[in-house]
């Protein structure tokens, strides 16, 4: 296997997406997971829907309209320009504003699963000791949930990896920014330079694989229970 200078550029930018992308996910999904988890609100339901609409959608539509709010136009364009942050497309950043939105529910529903499969036991018992919300939070809820963090973690990291639509739309191609392993590919590809398509895909397929193997040996020890199997790219 013989990777060019250009290969190891967007393996580790890869690597550095994947990896500010799944700890803001983590940052973001623990407290919606938690109040998916403990509501009876009516708001659930959209909420939930919400959550799990990259499950279902083409990966191009949420690209589109991604574009589209993080354009000059956009409200969240907008924000980032009246802060003086400039547009997001088809930087480093806009990429990882989108790559947030679309592994959202391979972090939210791990976690929300994790903390519901604990039930209110747990915490009614710390209640009575006098713990208070914060405190049994991080005490009893995050200890006992730790195998659905360790799944969202695995799912998200991994599936921020193999994304394509989402970022070709947001990031576009561009070298040492926006370009990702896949959109590589895709570039050898189209220049039929199939021996260098096939040393990053075989990499990735290898790597891809011991994750989820990873995932799948702590579930038979009972350490994670992986909820989310597939996505559309």
């Amino acid at each position: 296997m013989i990777l060019s200078e250009a290969d190891i550029s967007t393996l580790w930018l890869t690597l550095r997406l994947a990896s500010v992308v799944t700890l803001i996910l983590l940052l973001i999904g623990t407290p919606l997971a938690w109040w998916l988890s403990q509501t009876s609100s009516r708001l659930k339901a959209p909420i939930s829907a919400l959550v799990s609409l990259p499950l279902v959608l083409p990966p191009t539509v949420i690209g589109f309209y991604l574009l589209l709010a993080m354009g000059p136009n956009g409200w969240l364009g907008q924000l980032t320009q009246s802060i003086g942050l400039g547009t997001l497309p088809f930087t480093f950043w806009g990429l990882v504003v989108a790559s947030v939105f679309y592994s959202l529910p391979f972090v939210v529903q791990p976690i929300q699963n994790a903390m519901e499969a604990m039930g209110s036991r747990p915490l009614e018992v710390a209640a009575t000791l006098r713990a208070g919300p914060v405190d049994r939070f991080f005490t009893v809820t995050l200890p006992l949930a730790r195998p659905g963090f360790l799944t969202a973690a695995v799912l998200g990291f991994a599936h921020t990896l193999g994304e394509f639509g989402v970022v070709l739309m947001i990031g576009g191609n561009i070298p040492n920014e926006t370009r990702v392993v896949s959109v590589q590919i895709y570039d050898h590809v189209e220049s039929l330079n199939y021996a260098q398509a096939h040393s990053l895909a075989g990499l990735m397929v290898a790597t891809s694989f011991v994750i989820l193997l990873t995932l799948y040996l702590l579930q038979a020890r009972g350490k994670a229970v992986p909820s989310l199997v597939g996505s559309k790219r």
